[in-house]
């Protein structure tokens, strides 16, 4: 297919990004939408169609942060168009061929991302069994999150089947079952898939090559962790019966590793049998750690709000952000940090994707205990308007990043209102901006699908509820107002006919933009980007009204 192409009157074929077997993969724009996508074109043979088709059909029905989606299925001529999310980045076999072996930590993290959508998988009614993990279908984005692409061998688990129907998979990664003999391919199989994986990014020893085995990761690198070691060997085991019998498992594992480490057992069998063969001296030296254990928490929290008072004090957004960071090391439970570091994020009105990683360093790993804190919804909530507002991954001159921003903030969104509770001063708004987003996230694949009608009336009445939190805030924070009155003005300009086909009335549509004109005209502004945010919004009223004209005007 030539570049220029245009596909349906909508996707103009931009280039040539991969290519395989009776399939190629473009990168595409949507001139409607001025999105970029990937399209796949299929040959339309009968084996390779069929298996496409059950690959986007069975895509089509997912929604995970770490999966693409399937927006689009066109029919040509002699091949089949599937066009999916376009993901940025590069492949996780790039990564270790430019630079080899990752480092332990990076990878665990990959490890868990992993395990979490392989559990999103394992957990759909029925299971789907992805049964091709390898670095070459794990793509690394530019904010240093994973996602699994590729489901051309991917099948549904069926429970009254002996095995699978065709042995597929990638030698060197893929599991013994499947290639025949011994049972059905399940949730296990892509845990055998996974450990391998893991195993080459830890190593660089590529399974694939000489000497076609497994060793034990610290054969190749005895710095590795033992309890890490003894992870991955489980999830190779021949047996399906010795691995680990689900992702969970897994991920509980590699979020205790240290734990499993020889050397941490060995400390501990030390301290039971000093514990056994002397209690009395053994009572005294619980006294004695307890005391010392007062003193250490009382030398912690002095060093902890020392830290703290330190950030409150600096003068520079950097000496701000490491005086936080080095609080949150002493005490990572601790909410007032988090607090502090996210305002030091907002200082410049941007929130970068190396302040992202800095966060999501600290969150990621010890969200399980910041879960069990009171005040953990507000810190959802906070965390939410940061990536709602200032989030500036894919944004530049060209065009806004709008719905990234929503779609990376609606997990934290949803966080609050569970967390927060109905009675919280925050959940009307969180709730709000929660349901925005999801709107903002499934409108695309709605109108595609013609699933649409009657979406639009929800949507309206969060817009107007939204106009009035903003109307009567006691806060005067004015990035905060024009985001919103932003997103309204948007919304009016591009769904205006969808609003009156789902019955909103023309005098509604009027009054709320009216709002938004006299709310523009109350909003100070004290920076250029809100100059410029209130100029633009200012500019958009007129061709907000004119759609609300043109929809209400018979034809």
């Amino acid at each position: 297919m030539k570049v220029g192409t245009v596909i349906e009157n909508k996707y103009e074929i931009l280039k040539l990004i991969g290519k395989g077997g009776m399939s190629k993969v473009y990168l595409a724009m949507d001139q409607n939408l001025k999105k970029q996508w990937a399209v796949k074109e299929i040959e339309k043979k009968e084996i390779m169609l069929q298996s496409a088709l059950a690959e986007a059909n069975m895509m089509k029905k997912l929604d995970h942060p770490n999966l693409p989606r399937i927006v689009d299925i066109i029919d040509g001529n002699d091949v089949i168009y599937v066009v999916m999310d376009y993901i940025e980045g590069e492949p996780l076999s790039d990564v270790l061929s430019k630079r080899g072996a990752q480092p332990q930590e990076r990878v665990i993290q990959w490890a868990k991302e992993l395990c979490g959508v392989l559990t999103y998988l394992h957990t759909q009614t029925p299971p789907i069994i992805y049964r091709d993990m390898k670095p070459a279908n794990v793509m690394l984005q530019p904010n240093g999150t994973v996602k699994l692409i590729d489901f051309g061998i991917a099948r549904e688990y069926k429970e009254q089947n002996l095995a699978d129907t065709v042995s597929l998979g990638t030698k060197g990664y893929a599991a013994p079952e499947q290639f025949g003999g011994i049972g059905q391919t399940d949730a296990r199989t892509d845990i055998y898939c996974l450990g391998v994986t893991l195993y080459h990014l830890l190593t660089g020893q590529n399974p694939c090559e000489p000497p076609y085995e497994i060793y034990p990761i610290r054969y190749w690198n005895p710095g590795l962790s033992s309890g890490l070691e003894s992870i991955l060997l489980k999830c190779t085991q021949l047996n399906p019966n010795d691995r680990y019998q689900s992702c969970a498992e897994l991920l509980h594992d590699l979020n205790r590793y240290q734990k499993l480490d020889e050397s941490y057992r060995r400390r501990q069998l030390k301290k039971r049998n000093l514990f056994t063969g002397t209690v009395l001296l053994s009572c005294l030296f619980l006294t004695l750690g307890s005391y010392f254990q007062i003193q250490i928490r009382n030398v912690n929290n002095h060093d902890y709000n020392n830290h703290i008072l330190q950030a409150e004090k600096s003068v520079t957004v950097e000496e701000q952000i490491h005086c936080y960071t080095k609080a949150m090391d002493i005490k990572p439970d601790e909410l007032k940090a988090y607090f502090g570091l996210i305002d030091a994020f907002k200082d410049d009105a941007t929130f970068s994707v190396s302040e992202e990683q800095i966060l999501k360093q600290y969150l990621n790993v010890n969200l399980t205990a910041l879960q069990e804190n009171d005040e953990y919804g507000k810190l959802a909530f906070e965390v939410g308007k940061l990536y709602w507002y200032y989030y500036d991954y894919g944004k530049n001159e060209a065009t806004d990043n709008r719905v990234t921003r929503m779609k990376s903030a609606m997990q934290w969104f949803d966080d609050a209102c569970v967390y927060g509770g109905e009675e919280s001063e925050y959940y009307l708004m969180a709730r709000i901006y929660r349901d925005i987003g999801r709107f903002n996230r499934d409108i695309t694949l709605n109108v595609e699908e013609a699933t649409d009608k009657g979406t639009y009336a929800p949507y309206w009445e969060n817009l107007n509820t939204l106009a009035g939190i903003i109307e009567n805030s006691k806060e005067d924070k004015e990035i905060v107002n024009l985001e919103g009155y932003r997103l309204i003005v948007s919304a009016i300009e591009t769904y205006a006919r969808k609003f009156k086909a789902d019955e909103v009335t023309k005098e509604s549509m009027e009054a709320l933009l009216q709002t938004v004109k006299t709310g523009i005209k109350n909003t100070a502004t004290t920076t250029d980007k809100t100059e410029q945010m209130k100029e633009e919004i200012r500019g958009r009223i007129d061709f907000a009204k004119t759609a609300i004209d043109n929809a209400f005007t018979d034809k």
